[in-house]
């Protein structure tokens, strides 16, 4: 099963992995969101699907940037980081 990173949904590859507090390779973000133990900017989950419309159109050209956006609005908050339930 692909795992996402719980923040920005960028599919995570073992190069891709941030870290933990303990240096330890985190499982549920990517190095772009987390280093450390903490989350490298504070920002809302409306932001973070702002600022990856365009990577996500880029790299999946047949999506406009309206079908990213409503694809990143119905799954962002299922992720550990925007999921309000958990």
């Amino acid at each position: 099963m692909e795992k996402f990173c719980q923040s920005c949904a960028m599919p995570l590859t073992e190069e891709l992995l941030g870290t933990n507090a303990d240096g330890s390779a985190s499982l549920d973000y990517c190095h772009y969101c987390f280093k450390d133990g903490k989350f490298l900017q504070e920002t809302s989950m409306e932001e973070m699907i702002e600022f990856c419309v365009a990577p996500m159109v880029e790299n999946n050209p047949e999506m406009s940037e309206e079908e990213a956006r409503a694809a990143m609005n119905a799954f962002f908050p299922q992720l550990n980081r925007w999921n309000k339930t958990k």
